[in-house]
């Protein structure tokens, strides 16, 4: 074609302008059927409250680890609705049931590579109050402060504390998100520190109502400990593989990397628990069969790793065994553990392969002393030992543990290491408790769809079931008795929930308390004296 001048160019140019366009406006307009940019709707709507890479910040972190008690359904509620009582507001009015959808689905993805969490970043989350020197040193309320309850309310992440003599609530703060763990106390009951789901450790002084310091202990935490003389705090990471230690203010004291003595492999860190009387952390590795001993006695024993033929002889390299890893040996890696009444033994339970096959010797009991696994125990299913007691039956001292996977409580004797007897109960539970002071042990099934609203109530001499006690529709759970024992209190574990005060001898309902999902509710006086029919 040929133009005769400019002007007839102009059509020509007009049509071209309208077609790009056009097909601009196609690339920037999404069609009907694309995928809503999940990561994209994250910057815009979640990062200035849960950080740019789903660490946390003012909310929590964001990632698989963190959120694995968290259905994805639930997760969904979240984003739409906010949660009450928190700074976390509803999205459902801003955002398509899609875009709610694909931020779901971007929360569950875990992070590649895996976050790292240095001691430089430990030091730097930390806060302290420096004026907690100078707080009065004696409770500025009014009730017995070995009486008092530490009660952990999951649904609004707030803690109520409660007098135990006339149960009422004394006072009520929030929390960080996702207390696991249960809360740890100093010798003394002034100070108790909580760990959190996404790594966060917060000294609370309870005779002044305040908060003393904080600090990120890591990225996915599963439990902490308090030495038994109070001045160190240790923290069992999933994410990253390492051990946190502190001192009783929240200062860094040493990481240890969760590796075996090569280093070829790393793990996540099942569970820490303190074992006052050795004055050691006693730790279960999640994916390398070994139990760690870590001693805060400044005189402890050297550690070989290796085979000495005399260690008198100093013929081999030894590390000094104050904060250092002393390595046992196991057939398989431990979930969770249990002392004996000596802290001698650990009785420790693995979990089924990711193929839902039982392992062999799924329970272990291992020698601290000799540094290896002794016995195996009879019990089937999944047993929760970390939720396990102890008492006297006829002359010997038995443990009972509650099992995640079967209906029954099975009851070892703590001498020969064998079953004496498996208890039916409605269906799988989580917590078992006692009291020194009680003939009764008190078990959940609060795994169970049919019969989670039950509590099983047994019989210590003759191991026969003699009660139950229901709360109808609802979740039953997690005993916890006063400091002498006459009450026993149960959680309804619903967000609309409460703690029911009980008779422990009737097992007649005296109060409740209408609380957010109290998860978990603990007993000065029965934590700091190790009583016996507690967790420790």
């Amino acid at each position: 074609m040929k133009l005769k001048n400019l002007s007839d160019l102009a059509p020509i140019l007009l049509a071209l302008g309208l077609f790009w366009m056009a097909a601009d406006q196609a690339r920037a307009e999404p069609t009907a059927d694309a995928k809503p940019d999940a990561q994209a709707l994250f910057s815009q709507h979640c990062a200035a409250c849960h950080g740019a890479q789903r660490l946390g910040g003012m909310g929590p972190a964001l990632l698989p680890e963190s959120l694995a008690r968290l259905r994805k359904q639930d997760a969904l509620k979240v984003i739409q609705k906010g949660r009450p009582a928190t700074q976390m507001p509803g999205f459902g009015d801003q955002l398509k049931a899609e875009e709610i959808e694909a931020l779901g689905a971007l929360i569950y993805q875990p992070l590649s590579p895996a976050p790292q969490w240095s001691a430089a970043e430990i030091l730097a989350s930390r806060s302290f109050d420096a004026a907690s020197k100078t707080w009065p040193s004696a409770p500025q309320w009014k009730a017995d402060p070995m009486n008092l309850f530490v009660v952990v309310e999951g649904g609004d992440h707030h803690i109520s504390l409660l007098d135990g003599d006339r149960f009422e609530v004394i006072h009520r703060f929030s929390s960080r998100f996702a207390l696991h763990g249960g809360p740890k106390f100093t010798p003394d009951g002034r100070y108790v520190y909580f760990g959190s789901r996404d790594g966060w450790i917060t000294k609370y002084d309870l005779w002044n109502l305040k908060i003393v310091a904080e600090v990120r202990a890591g990225l996915n935490m599963r439990n902490i400990a308090v030495s038994g003389d109070g001045k160190m705090v240790m923290a069992a990471n999933y994410l990253p593989h390492t051990l946190a230690l502190f001192d009783a203010d929240l200062n860094p004291l040493k990481q240890f990397a969760a590796t075996t003595l090569d280093g070829a492999q790393s793990s996540r860190v099942s569970a820490v628990y303190d074992a006052e009387p050795r004055c050691s952390f006693v730790v279960a590795l999640k994916d390398i069969a070994e139990i760690w001993e870590i001693s805060y006695d400044p005189k402890a024993e050297a550690i070989y790793d290796g085979l000495v033929h005399d260690y008198r002889s100093s013929e081999a390299i030894a590390k000094p065994g104050y904060l250092n890893i002393r390595r046992t040996k196991l057939a398989q890696p431990l979930d969770d553990f249990f002392f004996d009444p000596s802290y001698a033994y650990v009785l420790g339970a693995g979990r089924p392969a990711e193929d839902g096959q039982a392992k062999a010797d799924l329970g272990q009991v291992v020698n601290l002393d000799i540094r290896r696994s002794i016995a195996t125990l009879p019990i089937p299913g999944m047993p929760h030992l970390g939720s396990g007691i102890t008492f006297d039956w006829q002359g010997r001292r038995v443990l009972a543990s509650p099992n995640l996977k079967d209906g029954l409580v099975t009851v070892i004797d703590l001498q020969s290491w064998k079953k004496l007897k498996d208890i039916a109960t409605p269906g799988p539970g989580f917590f078992m408790r006692s009291h020194a002071k009680s003939r009764y042990a008190w078990v959940d099934s609060m795994m169970s769809a049919s019969a989670k609203d039950t509590l099983t109530i047994i019989d210590k001499q003759s191991l026969e079931t003699v009660a139950q006690v229901k709360e109808p529709g609802k979740t039953l759970a997690h005993i916890e008795f006063t400091k002498d024992g006459r009450y026993a209190l149960a959680s309804v574990w619903e967000m609309d929930g409460a703690i029911i005060v009980l008779d422990a001898s009737s097992f007649k309902e005296i109060k409740r308390l209408p609380m957010s999902k109290p998860v978990g509710k603990y007993n000065v006086w029965n934590k700091i004296n190790r009583e016996e029919g507690t967790s420790h």
